[in-house]
């Protein structure tokens, strides 16, 4: 059908006529002009753009239009995002569906090659690679090594599916993180396609999708089928959202990191309550702030409830544009695209402020350094409080911030031996220290600060030597590691004192997860920090320090050497950064990106357009979604007498429900894997064989640390309803039956007979009588 907003269509170069947009201040409506929040103007242009009187309506468009009415009125709307990102560990079932799909169709005397992504879809492989190797300079090759050894097949599958499907686009594993090269690399800001110029945009099936809103471009995670129907040209039905405004004001102090600023920012929104909202930055203080930091700002989204964290795109975002090697062509056209259609902002000019449904402010100034745990992202601690808050953690009741151990345990210590030195334990000690690259890798200023933390230029102190710094810290691999719980194993001494002493072990990240269970099963408690606090907490070996009072170490003249002494100031990293993080640097890692990766060029994938399933296969395997699937609808068979598996708390997340990390070797998973002839070491992790449904299916609640009410301790463990027993009492239910003991006891008498003769035949003389009664009664 005939757009109905073809009328505002114009050239958006008038010596470029072929090169169109649609000019939304054509439609002379003063509800967009000083109404709209930046976010809904997006939402608005694809409504708009998209308007064909079948998906998208043209009483769709008024509802977005009327946001400050209907914000309030659970209106649904379509959105048709730009695009969709995937990271490998829900790529892999995407495409799996994909394949399955084209099989589907072939059965039904369709064309398979018909089944594509409408949407543009680009892959990123960074989810599979695991810590096995630390602490040597070897460790990123052997690393990079084995996951290439552990995951061939999945690679193999994925290198299929870049070539048998078209626009879906494979950027190979050792690229780096989704989020990182999303921003860098992938991120249009705005699309040049089919002639038209629109707002990039998108949905991602990870949570942490966000990252990109500090860019400008509105993006949020989904579910996988979510993000299916998207790709196969569907709009996504969402409630359109109330926007809470967050105004920056202020100028940081100049020891505060961006961390700092996001913790803060994450406690404060959780108390305001953005669940299902979008939040959208203004204020002069926005101006204060780097991309890399906006970014990081919103990669925390989720973590705060929020939909979407926006920032609309200003000169500052031109500008890392520019710095990360985009060409000036697409510079002009973005800018003069999202000036003409109103999208364009300058946080300064307080006229450009919209209508937003709440009002929330922040002054930057009043931001401390601060990290965030034991057990959750929102839970902040000011770093010079950390002493004493983890004390009040050990004895505190089991919970969010409670371990409730015995205050007569709480300087307990315990000995072990490790490469031939003598060591020890307690709560509180720091054994796993990463600095993760999900958040923090696509932000100079903190990496440049954790540099300048392990730099003796900085500090006068020859105690802090790079050869003693760099055994602590090197890079062992570019992907989702830490986060996600694939740092690999604890020495085994470690573990066997953490055992030992039932010790409240730490682990320090600078990344933006630290639910229960999640980075690591030995590391009871978890904090969020920046990168360079990991490293300080890192080089103190405990979170019961106080950075003020007490010094990270003694120099060889005796002088003691604090953090402050090692710490650089914001504009230090700010003139490294302006000198060394320059265009060249990024053209020349992303020119290569899917070019120059010799192990996957190697890797051999049929060419087929159809996927040769292998029935062996404990990685992909074919879904069951199709079976029986015929050209007419089937009713769908109603579900009877289900009954409910879990009764859950607060802060129940995916980890819970869809774990990604180890898979143990009691679980249903290890059970089903070693059925198929599999050994532990082989297993990988659940993220890994998200290609395989019978591996999911089992894994679903595996989380160490679930909490089930229903049998009132952490464990992946449930009842049976409606008899209320424990899965013991169901099995026991099902096996011990009357015709068990039954069988049993016929046979006592005969048994009774037997035992008798064996005794008898003890004293018997007859030894091959004797003989016969044993066996007999052996048997």
């Amino acid at each position: 059908m005939t757009n109905p907003y073809a009328y505002i269509i114009e050239p958006l170069d008038p010596q470029k006529p072929d090169h169109k947009f649609f000019n939304l201040k054509k439609l002379k409506d003063p509800r967009y002009g000083k109404m709209l929040p930046f976010s809904i103007r997006v939402l608005l242009e694809s409504a708009v753009r998209n308007c064909d009187g079948f998906l998208v309506k043209k009483e769709d468009v008024e509802k977005v239009l009327n946001w400050k009415v209907t914000q309030s009125q659970t209106v649904e709307v379509p959105f048709r995002p730009a695009r969709v990102i995937l990271q490998d560990f829900t790529g892999v079932p995407a495409v799996v569906d994909f394949a399955a799909m084209r099989d589907a169709v072939k059965k039904l005397q369709g064309d398979p090659e018909k089944i594509n992504p409408v949407c543009p879809a680009d892959l990123v492989i960074d989810h599979s690679i695991q810590v096995d190797f630390n602490r040597k300079s070897d460790s990123l090759q052997k690393n990079q090594d084995l996951e290439f050894e552990r995951n061939r097949e999945r690679f193999e599958f994925l290198k299929w599916g870049s070539k048998a499907f078209r626009n879906m686009r494979i950027i190979p594993p050792g690229s780096g993180i989704v989020h990182q090269v999303n921003l860098e690399y992938l991120a249009r800001v705005v699309f040049e396609q089919d002639g038209y110029y629109y707002p990039d945009s998108l949905v991602g099936t990870d949570s942490h999708t966000t990252m990109i809103d500090g860019l400008g471009v509105l993006g949020w995670g989904v579910g996988g089928i979510e993000a299916e129907a998207v790709m196969l040209g569907q709009p996504i039905s969402m409630v359109l959202p109330e926007v809470i405004g967050y105004k920056l004001q202020g100028t940081p102090n100049k020891y505060i990191t961006s961390t700092d600023i996001v913790l803060t920012v994450t406690k404060h929104l959780r108390q305001v309550g953005v669940v299902g909202k979008f939040v959208e930055f203004f204020g002069p203080g926005v101006a204060q702030l780097s991309i890399a930091d906006r970014a990081t700002i919103a990669n925390m989204c989720p973590e705060y409830g929020a939909t979407a964290a926006f920032f609309p795109v200003d000169q500052i975002s031109i500008h890392y544009l520019k710095q990360t090697g985009r060409d000036a062509e697409k510079l002009n056209y973005i800018e003069k695209y999202l000036k003409a259609v109103g999208m364009f902002r300058d946080y300064s000019n307080t006229a450009e402020d919209p209508q937003f449904t709440q009002v929330v402010e922040l002054d930057l100034s009043t931001v401390v350094p601060c990290c965030s745990g034991p057990k959750r992202p929102q839970d902040k601690v000011d770093v010079s409080e950390m002493k004493q808050d983890f004390k009040t953690c050990l004895g505190a009741k089991q919970g969010f911030k409670g371990f409730q151990v015995a205050p007569e345990r709480h300087d307990v210590r315990v000995p072990f031996q490790f490469n031939g030195a003598e060591y020890s334990l307690s709560h509180g000690s720091v054994v796993i220290a990463a600095i993760t690259s999900c958040t923090n890798t696509s932000n100079p200023s903190v990496m440049l600060g954790a540099g300048t933390c392990l730099s003796t230029g900085i500090s006068p102190y020859d105690s802090f030597s790079m050869s003693f710094l760099f055994d602590l810290f090197e890079v062992v691999g570019y992907g989702c590691m830490t986060c996600i719980g694939n740092s690999g194993p604890l020495p085994e001494p470690v573990v066997e004192a953490i055992t030992q002493g039932d010790l409240v072990a730490a682990g320090v990240l600078s990344g933006n997860r630290n639910f229960e269970g999640r980075v690591h099963p030995n590391t009871r408690a978890n904090y969020l920090a920046s990168p360079p606090l990991v490293i300080a907490y890192a080089i103190a070996g405990t979170m019961r320090i106080d950075f003020e009072k007490e010094p990270l170490a003694v120099n060889s003249q005796g002088k003691e050497v604090f953090l402050r002494d090692i710490w650089p100031t914001r504009e230090e990293i700010q003139a490294v950064e302006r000198q060394f993080v320059i265009p060249a640097m990024f053209k020349e890692v992303y020119e290569k990106v899917e070019k120059v990766n010799e192990r996957w060029n190697s890797l051999k994938a049929p060419s087929d357009k159809l996927y040769t399933w292998d029935p062996s296969s404990t990685y992909i395997k074919s879904p069951p979604f199709f079976d029986g699937l015929t050209r007419e609808l089937q009713t769908p068979n109603s579900i009877t007498d289900a009954y409910v598996l879990l009764n859950l708390g607060d802060s129940v997340t995916t980890d819970h429900i869809s774990p990604a990390g180890n898979i143990a070797r009691n679980s249903a998973a290890a059970r089903y894997l070693t059925s198929r002839g599999l050994t532990p070491r082989e297993f990988n992790s659940y993220g890994s064989r998200r290609g395989n449904d019978a591996v999911m299916a089992r894994g679903t609640f595996a989380n160490i640390r679930l909490f089930n009410k229903f049998i009132n301790k952490q464990a992946p463990s449930t009842i049976y309803l409606p008899t209320e027993e424990t899965e013991i009492q169901a099995v026991e239910r099902q096996f011990v039956i009357p015709a068990m003991f039954k069988e049993v006891y016929e046979k006592v008498e005969v048994l009774l007979t037997y035992k008798l003769l064996f005794y008898k035949s003890k004293r018997c003389p007859d030894t091959k009588k004797h003989h016969s009664a044993v066996n007999a009664f052996s048997s």
